[in-house]
């Protein structure tokens, strides 16, 4: 029997965009590497995000199973349990922060902001072609700087795969209960104050 996935719509309090409610981080993945266009597609919506100073500190590291090495090398630079599941996508990436202004040399201290700007119009983008993406913290930066050659004044930020949806049975026991748990998150009431810290800016409403 195959298994429920959390692709279903997410349940929110009041209508998002349906791009927005069906999104989420898959974990199983099938082979089918992204094509080209589509990929410029995806990094054409994160090159657009808005930026301080249009300094645009973003950068990324790419690699595909059609390039076994260099996929291998990627991969490397994972943590043992991201791999394990990771190792089944078709694209693994890495978004590399900028620490600096160009325009002055000085450190600029909302470069992570950006790039997180950036990583979410491409993971919407990609989610309106049909792709997910799934974003990791789990890996190590030095093996990244080593394996790609990043300069100095550059931070890699995060890991991230892209691929189709697969078949969550394939994925060992502990990551097929995550994949078929509820969605989840936080009312609005734990996060949007007003005032005070703690003192909600939305009052309760019935459902």
């Amino acid at each position: 029997m195959t298994l429920k996935t959390r692709r279903e719509p997410a349940r929110t309090r009041q209508p998002v965009m349906e791009l927005i409610a069906k999104r989420w981080s898959p974990k199983a993945f099938r082979p089918e590497i992204p094509k080209e266009a589509e990929l410029i597609s995806m990094f054409e919506a994160a090159r657009w995000a808005p930026s301080c100073f249009n300094n645009q500190p973003w950068r990324y590291l790419v690699t595909t199973r059609e390039d076994p090495e260099a996929f291998s090398g990627a991969l490397a630079c994972l943590t043992e349990k991201n791999a394990s599941w990771a190792q089944n996508a078709p694209l693994l990436a890495f978004q590399v922060m900028g620490e600096t202004f160009e325009y002055n040399g000085k450190p600029n201290p909302w470069s992570g902001f950006d790039c997180g700007l950036a990583m979410s119009q491409l993971i919407l983008q990609a989610e309106s072609m049909g792709w997910s993406v799934h974003v990791m913290a789990g890996f190590s930066r030095d093996k990244v700087r080593e394996t790609f050659g990043v300069p100095e004044g550059f931070k890699p930020l995060v890991a991230f795969v892209i691929g189709k949806e697969g078949d969550p049975d394939t994925l060992p026991p502990h990551f097929r209960e995550e994949e078929t748990a509820p969605r989840e998150r936080k009312e609005l009431g734990e996060t949007v104050f007003s005032r005070e810290w703690d003192r909600a800016f939305f009052q309760e409403r019935p459902d």
